[in-house]
């Protein structure tokens, strides 16, 4: 049972997380030059700092009452090494110039045209986010999990917790529980979600599939401590799995980085692979109308960040990607993500 220390702790590592990784998003802005606002957007209302900041409150408000519900296990993000996170903001902040540049340049600037870049599909071959290499290089690796904590303020890993609530619900219901299952994680990138689900259930076998070999390397090193870990370089729109032959799927923040095509093949993967009666969890980013006095900053986000294919992700009818013998068994808001849970029909 959680007590009034380890809610202090719990409040002062995230008081904490919060200043510093939001601090540094307002300096990233200050010192980055300044995106021109289409017509378009002048005339609609965005968020302000403190609305973000009420959001980001309430979602780490949620995020507490999980962990006291015994839901989750609390995070461990406070015990890491000061010296290390100086390390990786002075890596940020030097690669702010190079990811700017892309920002305010040609266009074709924007795609990876590097010889490692060719074996790769074509949609994939992108500076996304603007950043340095895509997802393909081993710097980038290193440097995205803390890019993405920039982004939120310090609210990614709380966005990524809530999809441990349903995780936990779909266990409940299979015999034997974490013991018996099966979990494959979805572009699993550097392996950061799988941490958390291994520190939550360490005797549940997971496997993690990505594209991107330098991603992968850091999560073969993140992970390494646990073991009925696997991990595999594939692409998920054929993923290497026998039908009907995994209990939970996960996906993380991948659907609005595919192409409508690409993410057809996934769901359709994804209705394969599960069991009768299989759980899928996904996690991403709202879309429009889920929080509708966001809407229009989600509208100018791929615009500010280079999503390509965010504006179509906005707009897709999940229900349909999905298909008519998955079912949504629940679904949430959290920050700038939903949190849904789908079941597979048994027949």
């Amino acid at each position: 049972m959680a007590t009034a220390l380890d809610k202090f702790r719990y409040d002062a590592a995230q008081a904490a997380r919060v200043s510093w990784f939001f601090g540094q998003k307002l300096l990233a802005a200050r010192l980055a030059k300044p995106m021109p606002l289409p017509e378009e957007f002048k005339n609609r209302p965005m968020p302000d700092r403190q609305r973000i900041l009420g959001d980001l409150r309430k979602l780490l408000a949620q995020d507490w009452r999980n962990i006291e519900a015994g839901l989750y296990a609390a995070p461990e993000e406070w015990r890491g090494n000061p010296l290390e996170g100086l390390t990786r903001a002075v890596d940020f902040f030097a690669d702010l110039g190079a990811v700017d540049a892309r920002r305010h340049g040609d266009k074709r600037q924007r795609r990876l045209d590097a010889p490692q870049a060719a074996r790769y599909p074509a949609y994939y071959r992108q500076h996304f986010h603007f950043q340095s290499d895509g997802y393909l290089s081993a710097a980038s690796a290193e440097r995205y999990d803390y890019q993405v904590e920039v982004l939120f303020g310090g609210g990614a890993s709380a966005m990524r917790r809530q999809a441990l609530v349903p995780l936990r619900e779909a266990l409940l219901e299979i015999k034997g529980g974490a013991r018996s299952a099966r979990l494959v994680d979805l572009a699993c990138g550097t392996g950061l979600f799988l941490a958390e689900v291994k520190r939550n259930y360490p005797r549940l076998a997971v496997t993690g599939i990505d594209l991107s070999a330098p991603y992968l390397a850091v999560a073969k090193r993140r992970l390494a401590a646990w073991s009925r870990v696997s991990l595999a370089e594939a692409n998920v729109e054929t993923l290497p799995l026998a039908d009907s032959s995994v209990d939970i799927v996960t996906c993380v923040y991948l659907f609005h980085e595919l192409p409508r095509r690409a993410r057809e093949a996934v769901g359709a993967e994804i209705r394969r692979v599960l069991k009768p009666g299989g759980r899928l969890i996904f996690v991403d980013s709202l879309q429009t109308g889920d929080e509708p006095d966001y809407d229009a900053m989600l509208d100018w986000f791929p615009v500010a960040f280079h999503e390509p294919y965010y504006a179509s992700y906005l707009r897709e009818d999940l229900g349909r990607l999905f298909g008519a013998d998955l079912h949504q068994v629940s679904g949430t808001t959290a920050y700038f993500s939903k949190v849904l849970s789908y079941r597979r029909d048994f027949v």
